[in-house]
């Protein structure tokens, strides 16, 4: 018996969306790029995270190097902040344990008020989360580098504003990073469901090679 061509249509229709559904999903590369012609090959340069060194809440010093082969999620910060920060800790709580055994994934939190939260500050801090390093550094440092790291690099806002309560102004933005540190990813920290986008898409980079 003949299958008629409505019914042919259909076969071939489902057929492909039984494909597209087993196709990866695939993150961008967020950040200016550029392309290079060498030997008749074009190649494609992402933009990446820059060299960096801080001191985290163990007076140890983090810095690239470290986050190496890692996922890491990106935020930033002050303890003392009276406004969004604690929504954004809510949120990151509960990426810190869902990966508390994976070694692949980290949090990388910086602080845009270094000149109160020293390591001894963030200790504390850290401490009343009951979060540990290396799986969430919180990071002190020069003023500077930070608030460059934050607005040229991660591509969010972070800086002094005395009209801002607390006296700085800083994006609730989590931003995930792969393991070349590839921006792959913006996120509002504040909200859950962005968050929830955000652990969806930290499954489809640790299946990346």
């Amino acid at each position: 018996m003949q299958l008629k061509p409505i019914v042919l249509n259909v076969l071939f229709f489902v057929s492909f969306l039984i494909v597209s559904c087993q196709e990866k999903k695939t993150l961008p590369f967020l950040g200016p790029k550029e392309t290079r012609v060498s030997a008749g090959k074009v190649d494609t340069i992402y933009h990446q995270i820059p060299a960096f060194r801080f001191l985290n809440q163990d007076s140890v010093w983090v810095s690239d190097q470290d986050m190496a082969g890692k996922i890491y999620i990106a935020d930033f910060f002050f303890t003392s902040c009276p406004t969004i920060c604690p929504k954004m800790k809510t949120q990151l709580l509960r990426i810190y344990d869902r990966y508390a055994s994976n070694d692949a994934v980290r949090i990388l939190s910086h602080s845009i008020d270094p000149a109160f939260d020293t390591p001894s500050v963030l200790n504390q801090y850290a401490k009343r989360l009951h979060v540990k390093a290396p799986r969430w550094n919180m990071l002190t440092g020069d003023k500077a580098a930070i608030y460059k790291l934050g607005e040229k690099s991660y591509m969010v806002t972070a800086q002094e504003d005395k009209n801002e309560a607390g006296g700085f102004v800083h994006s609730g933005a989590f931003i995930l990073v792969d393991k070349n540190r590839h921006v792959r990813g913006i996120y509002d920290g504040t909200q859950e469901v962005e968050v929830n986008h955000l652990i969806e898409d930290i499954e489809i980079l640790l299946q990346e090679k």
